[in-house]
């Protein structure tokens, strides 16, 4: 994916689901939880471990389909098996963009993304890409 359609990515998207959150600090789904907050996304923390909890102000939510507003990106910090199985409940959410973290590469689940018409994101962070792209707010 070329930075151009990143950047327009990381500009249309308002809400992000961030599947595979986690409440401990010192794990990377969480300090990228906290940045893209800080960066004005309105940001869904979506785990098990979280549903029904608060973090970083954010009601959390154990699936996708129990989210209840609309989401523009499904970003995905879950190893590559899970992420066929995230993919397809971004497809039944209707999410406009998967996007696959860093190590995260499945190339079924981005096959099944693209058929639906979302827009795919694989191996790569936000975090990264914002600052990078000269898109910090």
């Amino acid at each position: 994916m070329q930075d151009n359609d990143i950047s327009t990515i990381l500009n249309d998207v308002k809400t992000i689901a961030l599947v595979g959150a986690s409440d401990n600090p010192a794990r990377p789904s969480y300090g990228v939880m906290k940045y893209l907050l800080s960066q004005g996304y309105e940001v869904t923390p979506v785990s098990p471990k979280v549903a029904g909890k608060t973090l970083l102000g954010q009601t959390g939510y154990a699936t996708l389909a129990e989210v209840p507003h609309p989401v523009d990106m499904v970003d995905v910090f879950r190893n590559a098996e899970a992420a066929y199985e995230v993919a397809q409940e971004a497809v039944d959410i209707g999410a406009k963009v998967l996007w696959l973290q860093l190590g995260v590469i499945n190339e079924q689940a981005a096959v099944l993304a693209k058929q639906a018409g979302l827009k795919v994101v694989m191996d790569r962070c936000p975090k990264i890409e914002i600052p990078r792209l000269g898109l910090e707010k």
